[in-house]
């Protein structure tokens, strides 16, 4: 038997939740590893999924897509419901930790933005500095010629 084979009720092994949720089997395991996914264990070791865990996997991956990690997607996702494409908060306080998340990555992406903003104006000043010394009026001209900065 393949590890792809789909049991009556739904059940399968990794192969198959791996095809039908369009995840490595790599990632699979790493969301065993971090608590995500909780397969059952056949006697043989083999790990067992079924329908629930396809979506689960689809909650997941919406989670990660909205930048959460996978300590936050733990705690939030068994109060997930699927709506559409998007999911929704069930528990008060998890929406809670989810607009906090939000404003930490505001405060992330102002940060980035003031670092955009600087490296940009070093470049510019690098630009600035590298056109003047083709013209021999730069820092770097005058040091070449023998003279001091």
């Amino acid at each position: 038997m393949s590890k792809s084979t789909v049991y009556a009720g739904g059940h399968m092994f990794i192969g198959e939740l791996a095809k039908r949720s369009g995840v490595s089997t790599r990632s699979l395991r790493y969301y065993e590893q971090q608590g995500l996914l909780r397969p059952r264990r056949r006697a043989s070791g083999y790990r067992e999924y079924d329908d629930a865990d396809v979506a689960t996997v689809r909650r997941v991956r919406v989670l990660l897509a909205a930048g959460l990690n996978t300590d936050l997607i733990r705690e939030v996702l068994p109060c997930m419901a699927d709506e559409g494409a998007i999911l929704a908060p069930t528990c008060d306080e998890m929406a809670q930790d989810l607009r906090d998340e939000r404003e930490r990555m505001s405060r992330s992406i102002e940060q980035l933005q003031a670092a955009h903003a600087m490296l940009s104006s070093i470049i510019h000043a690098g630009e600035a500095l590298t056109a003047g010394a083709g013209t021999g009026t730069g820092a770097r001209a005058r040091v070449g010629a023998g003279g001091k900065a």
